[in-house]
């Protein structure tokens, strides 16, 4: 008996010590997949972030091209010769819209602003002054040119757009001593001038404000949006 005894706390232990070694067998097993899988997802994370690094590089460096890249017949004014000054008498511009030159004291609200009626254009210059880029349209533009136009202005910061009924083109972009006329809203030269004149190297005074000014009517006050 007490040798039967003997073999069953044997067989007993013999299987506890198997039953460990499997488990500690397992856990090594575990151990392995965690680590592996870890190295795994942070290869990945780091070869996507690279990705996405890369892409951002490469965004960033065609925007910079862009910038730098002549628009086809753009127009531009000697920024010099245009004038500054703040007057109250009504100014006659040279070119219309107008790229510049003495305006009134008081800017028009340019900040995603949509204008469905004309603008005074002294103080829209004031804007151009401020680094804003103003979208004008006749009455030839096509009505979805016009709203992807609006759509556009919508979304971009210090940009106005407003109908000049008598301008020559029928939809034209006009920066501070800058300007390009287009036929449709699908030119590429839009978002290249947008691109190369928001707040671009043109703008006499940077950083300058494009809200809490006037609206069409000349009212100050008004933030902005549909006008």
């Amino acid at each position: 008996m007490a040798a039967n005894r003997s073999s069953s706390a044997a067989d007993r232990r013999t299987r506890i010590e198997e039953m460990r070694r499997a488990e500690q067998a397992r856990e090594r097993r575990n151990r392995v997949i965690t680590i592996t899988l870890s190295t795994v997802v942070v290869a990945g994370l780091v070869g996507f972030g690279g990705y996405l690094l890369k892409q951002e590089n490469d965004k960033q460096e065609r925007a910079e091209a862009a910038a730098k890249a002549p628009i086809e017949d753009e127009k531009s004014w000697d920024a010099k010769k245009l004038g500054r000054n703040h007057v109250t008498k009504q100014v006659s511009y040279p070119m219309k819209p107008p790229v510049g030159g003495d305006h009134h004291q008081a800017w028009l609200n340019c900040d995603r602003n949509v204008y469905k009626e004309p603008v005074p254009e002294m103080h829209a210059v004031h804007s151009l002054e401020h680094g804003a880029v103003w979208i004008t349209y006749s009455g030839k533009a096509a009505a979805g040119d016009v709203k992807k136009l609006e759509e556009k202005v919508g979304k971009t910061s210090y940009s106005f757009i407003s109908p000049v009924e008598d301008q020559t083109g029928t939809i034209m972009l006009s920066a501070w001593g800058k300007q390009v006329t287009v036929d449709g809203a699908d030119d590429p030269r839009i978002d290249a001038f947008l691109g190369k004149y928001v707040q671009g190297p043109q703008t006499p005074e940077p950083g300058a404000a494009c809200t809490g000014g006037v609206d069409a009517k000349g009212v100050p006050g008004a933030a902005g949006g549909m006008q």
